[in-house]
């Protein structure tokens, strides 16, 4: 019996691949259209059928029909139903000032991988590794971290360093007496220096980051900057930024700072201003406020309108009715933070930044500059504290010993360094790969975001894992405690730059919906301009690629990503598929929220913070391959895999919460049904097994390169006095005398040795010619070494009074703050 082709049993099913196979590729409307012809000639329908398509396909292919008869009343509708989220000036200057870059790949829903790996990976320089090796390391070696708590303060030799050295100056151009530092070697100081105190990190950072020196470069007028950036750079100013206030935190754009215009006798312009700033990190000991206000000009002699805007101006801080030297206590961090303000504070018009021509211009002076500085100063800070937490815990892991154990051989403790070593390798790589696009001059606003929030909630992480393997011994403070500090100071990189929250339900997603997805922001302007020819084009290619994605979605789900097709073929290609399955699930489910919600998105916090974390590990994700390809180091794999495999997990979770929790009708129902269950048994991914934590564990636990790379470029003291140094050499004497020991416990359990400790048979195990004299020597000097670098710290009842009433006097000589810029 011959098979009829033309029957339905047949025809469904070749059509149904053909709807699914033109959608995967992605195909302009006139072969959609071709399409549904085809579709109809299979059944030949009535000649009004074909007259209706006819009419329909011509409506909707030619732009002069279209845009009349479709497109207006949509265009309609939407303003009606408010389907299309309404952005502020200040929203769209915030959107504007940043740059689209890879994630604006994840928003297309076909990540370009090739692409993506051809970004800027960028190198330790020679001149940047001198300056690490030397400066630098010198800075770390002046002062230890306990040594800056009990003087709540750096010591004046230190200060004086730093000038000398043009920490300050980093960012300055060479040309104007600065260092002329990339983004990425700015990264690398900060990174070292947060090894070693938090302190370090948070006086240096505001001087180089978001400060006068940053926006004088970008917006200074040459005379501002002839003058200013020279001193900035050799320490001659110290400098602040004060922006937040106690009306106006997260919502920086309601500052209620006020500056007034008015013109002088002597025919020039002023400002009068009355400011209070708080949380402004060198307020007390600073010499030029960098001041963000909103400025009034009643007398129109601006001509710009009474209302003129934010703005950006330089205030010396011995300008009369500037009010500095009091302090907050930022969870007992010695760092300068301190309250600002200013009491009808008058300066010349000539001192707003960039002059007349920059009146008005502050807040995008300010959007432009954290575009591309969030994603720099707190993640290289937190990068350099998380490689610190994994050489510390992997030494103390192998150093301590409990039931005849190193503690890092037990399973719960495995448990914790697999997620330090994988995570460190994670930042690490998100870290450089950001670098590297900011120094190629991108300013890409929504990566920024998600390097600042991510680096800094997994440094929180990584910190409570390392202070749960110290256990007693890390929350006894003193000069041997390496943890407790950072733990302490942790609180602060989440709240500063864009507190967390914000970052994470607004800032990553709310606006990388608009900015970053390729079709919403010009739909947004054109209907703010009401541009129904410019809406037209963006909608319909729009309705297009929204339904590719889909198409994309279904495919590569059912074919577990294998439809995909990598950039390697190493063990790593399948990685790559499990995102490209994830860019294009995670790019319709944007369309269809923005479809279901509208406008009023923005307010459904919970839901767009978990799109936020899909796009947040994608990224970090597609960073760890990226670090990996650049490498090319194999060694590597096991961190390179449990770091992949942990964010599709967290992405795996982020879509099952998104399906759970998606409240609309109909829709809602089906997406916590089968949608939730299917996802739930073709899992795009889950946590690392146990044994790839273990070999990660491991690694930690093993001196080597592997080890020395995933904590390269923080400060390891040589000095045995030192904690770490201490701990160091205790860790590396331990492994060294391991075999021996292990020596020992074979010859006992053969019966040559008596029962008991390798470590109480070692006279023995010498006298039976077991081990060697060196052995014995080295398990000896390792047993001591290790006993050394296990103890805590403790103080007499008068030496521990002697530091509080010590802490308390230098408080109130901070509180003298007219005489400190002097000091300094």
């Amino acid at each position: 019996m011959m098979l009829n082709l033309l029957d339905p049993v047949f025809v469904i099913p070749a059509l149904i691949f053909l709807f699914l196979a033109l959608g995967y590729i992605g195909v302009p409307l006139w072969l959609w259209s071709l399409y549904l012809l085809a579709v109809l000639a299979a059944w030949n329908p009535p000649i009004w059928v074909w007259s209706l398509l006819g009419v329909v396909t011509a409506i909707l292919n030619l732009p002069i029909l279209r845009r009349s008869l479709v497109t207006s009343p949509i265009i309609s509708a939407i303003k009606t139903f408010n389907l299309l989220p309404n952005i502020s000036a200040t929203e769209q200057a915030a959107i504007e000032a940043g740059s689209v870059w890879v994630d604006g790949e994840f928003f297309s829903g076909q990540p370009n991988f090739r692409r993506i790996n051809s970004e800027p990976y960028p190198q330790v320089t020679p001149e940047l590794q001198a300056f690490l090796d030397e400066p630098v390391e010198q800075v770390c070696r002046m002062v230890s971290d306990w040594e800056i708590y009990r003087r709540k303060d750096l010591p004046p030799e230190v200060w004086a360093y730093l000038r000398q050295e043009r920490f300050f100056g980093m960012m300055i151009p060479k040309e104007y007496g600065g260092l002329g530092f990339s983004n990425f070697a700015y990264s690398a100081v900060m990174m070292k220096l947060a090894s070693r105190s938090f302190t370090h990190t948070a006086t240096v950072g505001v001087t180089n980051s978001l400060g006068p020196a940053k926006l004088l470069l970008r917006y200074g007028t040459p005379a501002q900057k002839d003058y200013y950036l020279p001193r900035l750079a050799q320490g001659d100013e110290i400098p602040c930024f004060a922006l937040t206030e106690p009306q106006a935190g997260s919502d920086a754009g309601s500052i209620t700072s006020e500056g007034v215009v008015f013109q002088a006798e002597d025919g020039k312009l002023y400002l009068r201003l009355n400011f209070r700033k708080r949380y402004i990190t060198l307020g007390a000991i600073a010499t030029l406020i960098g001041l963000a206000f909103r400025l009034r000009d009643p007398e129109n002699l601006l001509g710009k309108g009474e209302d003129v805007g934010i703005t950006c101006a330089l205030i010396p801080a011995d300008t009369p009715g500037v009010v500095l030297g009091r302090r907050h206590d930022p969870m007992g961090v010695p760092f300068y933070n301190s309250p600002v303000e200013g009491h009808d504070v008058i300066i010349s018009i000539d001192q707003v930044i960039g002059g007349v021509e920059q009146v008005g211009q502050g807040w995008k002076m300010l959007m432009q500059s954290l575009a591309a500085g969030r994603g720099i100063s707190f993640p290289a800070t937190c990068t350099g504290v998380a490689k610190l937490v994994a050489r510390v815990t992997g030494a103390h892991a192998t150093v301590r010993q409990q039931f005849g154990l190193p503690i890092g051989r037990f399973e719960g403790i495995e448990e914790p360094l697999a997620r330090i070593g994988g995570l460190t390798y994670l930042m690490d790589a998100a870290r450089i790969y950001t670098c590297g696009a900011v120094d190629r001059g991108e300013q890409p606003a929504v990566i920024s975001a998600i390097a600042k929030y991510n680096l800094t909630e997994l440094s929180r992480q990584i910190i409570n894992d390392g202070m749960d393997i110290l256990g007693g011994s890390g929350i006894c403070r003193g000069p041997r405690n390496l943890l407790a500090n950072i733990y302490i100071a942790t609180p602060i990189s989440i709240t500063v730059e864009g507190a967390n929250i914000l970052t994470r339900t607004m800032m990553i997603f709310g606006q990388g919906a608009i900015r970053c997805h390729p079709y919403v922001y010009a739909e947004v302007i054109a209907l703010k301009q009401s541009d129904v020819s410019a809406f037209d084009r963006a909608f319909w290619h729009h309705v297009g690629f929204m339904m590719r994605n889909g198409c994309r979605t279904l495919l590569l789900s059912l074919s577990r990503g294998y439809l995909a097709r990598p950039p390697v073929t190493r063990a790593t290609a399948k990685y790559y598929r499990k995102l490209e399955w994830a860019a294009a699930t995670f790019a319709w489910l944007t369309d269809l929220v923005l479809f279901c919600f509208g406008g009023t998105l923005k307010r459904r916090e919970k839901l767009t913070g978990r799109f936020a974390d899909i796009l947040s590990w994608m990224y970090l994700a597609t960073a760890t391959l990226r670090r990996f390809e650049a490498e090319g180091c194999t060694e590597d794999l096991p961190f390179v895999r449990w770091a992949v495999e942990y964010a599709l997990a967290q992405i795996q979770l982020g879509f099952e919460g998104i399906f759970s929790n998606l409240s609309v009708p109909i829709l809602g129902s089906l997406f916590r049904g089968p949608v939730t269950w299917w996802w739930r048994l073709n899992a795009i991914g889950s946590l690392p097994s146990d044994r790839l934590g273990s070999d990660v564990a491991r690694s930690l636990q093993t001196p080597g390169q592997q080890r020395d790379r995933l904590a390269a470029g923080i400060y390891v003291p040589t000095d045995s006095n030192e904690a770490l140094g201490r701990l160091e050499r205790a860790f590396l004497l331990t492994s060294q005398a391991e075999p021996a020991l292990k020596t020992i416990k074979a010859a006992s359990r053969e019966g040559r040795l008596p029962s008991g400790k390798p470590e109480q048979l070692v006279t023995a195990a010498r006298e039976a010619e077991i081990i060697t004299l060196e052995e014995a020597e080295l398990i000896r000097a390792a047993e001591i070494a290790r006993n050394e670098a296990i103890q805590v710290d403790t103080f007499t009842l008068l030496e521990y009074q002697q530091g509080v009433e010590y802490q308390q006097e230098q408080l109130k000589l901070m509180d003298r703050a007219a005489l400190l810029p002097k000091k300094l």
